[in-house]
């Protein structure tokens, strides 16, 4: 069944969920509202998409209210959709603080109603072509360097890109946190342009992330050491790369990678490329929710999981 859906803000992100929905076969896109008014009448004239003089009414409107509003205002808007009994898609991070997240987790157990935070990354192609390949890792590491652009800004790096790679670690790595340690530095912003940050997870997996809106190049990379299995993922350039290891044979061939440890055990090396399946994330992300609702299973970013990352990213920026 198709799921009336409308959009909350109509800025750069905004207007790309506008015509995904408008597209999409799981939702009939009812219209959007922003709190700009030059905006809206720009965005209405320029796309054909039906403008609502509220946010009450564009709600009452909708089965589905996707959230793209700068997150100052997530808590905000989430309570109305909640409290009228509308599922939510919520772009990340969930909310200004922890405390409103789990205000709102409270308020959608209580109204009976779903919803998924918009972390795109677990969508990535990249990702999805090797997550099931990742059992157990032990050391993980995650670079995530953009150009600088002034978009975005006002919010500390972490917020701003490292949080895409600590939702997907903590997605991977099924151990509490034990411990956090970070770095950061304000170049040019008036919040950290750029920060790292080490997880130490109670299982013994340790987490080194580098987020940076101040390179030279953009790089978005997280590489997945585990037993026998280095997994490397690119989700800038949608590239796997699945490094494994098995007992070299008796008589290799010229052909064969094999190393001996001091032990004189001897394992091969051998390369896999797993397939990358082109994909528009956002859209997968949208529509992963409406099955959610129309098949009332768990949405695949649950509103707890946004949290999760929310806390360890305020952890990251108390140090």
């Amino acid at each position: 069944m198709k799921l009336k859906a409308g959009v909350l803000g109509a800025g750069h992100l905004g207007k790309i969920h506008l015509r995904l929905l408008a597209q999409s076969e799981k939702y009939e896109l009812v219209g959007f509202y922003d709190s700009d008014a030059d905006n809206a009448q720009q965005v209405s004239e320029t796309f054909g998409y039906h403008r609502f003089d509220t946010m009450e009414d564009l709600i009452a409107a909708c089965d589905v209210v996707d959230v793209v509003t700068p997150t100052l205002h997530h808590y905000e808007c989430a309570e109305k959709i909640i409290k009228a009994g509308k599922h939510l898609f919520i772009e990340k991070p969930i909310a200004t603080t922890v405390e409103e997240a789990e205000k709102m987790i409270a308020l959608a157990e209580a109204y009976g109603v779903l919803g998924q935070v918009g972390h795109v990354e677990r969508f990535n192609p990249a990702f999805t072509a090797v997550k099931d390949l990742i059992h157990q890792p032990m050391f993980i590491e995650a670079h995530r360097l953009a150009e600088f652009n002034p978009r975005g800004t006002d919010v500390p790096v972490v917020l701003d890109l490292m949080i895409h790679d600590i939702d997907v670690i903590l997605s991977v790595v099924k151990s509490p946190v034990k411990h956090i340690a970070a770095s950061s530095a304000m170049v040019i912003s008036h919040s950290p342009d750029i920060t790292n940050a080490r997880l130490e997870f109670e299982n013994g997996c340790v987490a080194n992330i580098t987020a940076s809106r101040i390179s030279m190049k953009n790089m978005r990379k997280t590489r997945f050491f585990q037993k026998d299995a280095y997994i490397s993922v690119d989700y800038l350039e949608k590239k796997v790369e699945v490094v494994k290891m098995k007992e070299a044979p008796a008589v290799p061939s010229d052909f064969d990678m094999v190393l001996q440890n001091a032990e004189g055990e001897r394992r091969q090396i051998y390369f896999e490329y797993p397939e990358v399946l082109s994909n528009n994330a956002i859209l997968d992300e949208l529509e992963s929710f409406a099955d959610a609702i129309n098949n009332d299973t768990v949405p695949k970013v649950t509103m707890q999981q946004g949290t999760e990352a929310l806390r360890i990213a305020k952890k990251i920026l108390s140090l």
